[in-house]
């Protein structure tokens, strides 16, 4: 009887994990749900946990990012809310960078392969302008720089495309740090009752996504049109006539 590859076993074990991953969040989202139904039950079940309260209130952050349907900005908020805007925000951008790391590596491990074929076989705006490093790096920093945008499915997008990984990560941390800090910021003044400063806060972030959804087909505009304004084959110069001495 032949034995199965390599390569089977792997994919039937990532199979096993997958399956085994959505029974475990199926079984566990009630509870999640209301753990983060409001801020009050979110910070007592974190100090709950005493001294692994920083590693629960991370790990809440990777689940965010990686399966979970819970929005980013609520954990955001609840840092702040539960450990003030830079304790807040630095535990939110160590759970944004590990549960990112996650899903783009594992992403990138067994998907990359299938989707590169795919997308060989299609010619079209989106197909070319996501192999496009630079255009795609630079939507990529536009879609995360505005606030309230579904960012974390761009992960998984970015994970099966050619963008190196330094480049995506550091375009990940540069454009949503602003907003981290602004989240956590939110929830502190919250926390503290200065009501007038979250507004306030809250107000330039809503001002920030409006602007960005009224423009958002001028901003991908710029990025997922074809290359119209390659330049054309330049025509030979004509050559000059010589006149030969009488």
């Amino acid at each position: 009887m032949p034995q199965p590859s390599k390569k089977v076993m792997i994919n039937i074990l990532l199979g096993l994990l997958i399956i085994m991953s959505i029974g475990l969040l199926v079984y566990y989202s009630p509870a999640i749900i209301n753990t983060m139904s409001s801020m009050n039950n979110f910070r007592a079940y974190i100090h709950s946990t005493g001294h692994w309260g920083p590693v629960m209130f991370i790990l809440f952050q990777i689940l965010q990012i990686v399966v979970a349907p819970i929005p980013g900005e609520v954990v955001q908020v609840a840092g702040g809310y539960i450990y003030g805007t830079a304790i807040g925000s630095l535990y939110t951008t160590v759970g944004l960078i590990l549960g990112s790391a996650i899903a783009f590596y594992f992403t990138r491990f067994i998907g990359r392969a299938y989707i590169s074929r795919l997308l060989q076989k299609k010619n079209n705006k989106w197909m070319s302008f996501i192999h496009d490093e630079k255009k795609f790096s630079a939507f990529l920093f536009i879609f995360f720089v505005i606030p309230g945008l579904p960012k974390d499915m761009l992960v998984f997008v970015a994970a099966l495309t050619s963008i190196r990984s330094f480049r995506f990560f550091t375009i990940l941390i540069v454009g949503r740090l602003p907003w981290i800090i602004a989240s956590a910021a939110v929830g502190s003044t919250i926390h503290m009752q200065q009501y007038t400063i979250a507004i306030m806060i809250s107000v330039i972030a809503v001002i920030g996504f409006v602007l960005g959804y009224i423009y958002r087909e001028q901003l991908a505009g710029l990025f997922s049109r074809s290359d119209r304004t390659k330049a054309k084959p330049k025509s030979k110069p004509k050559a000059i006539p010589s006149y030969s001495k009488e």
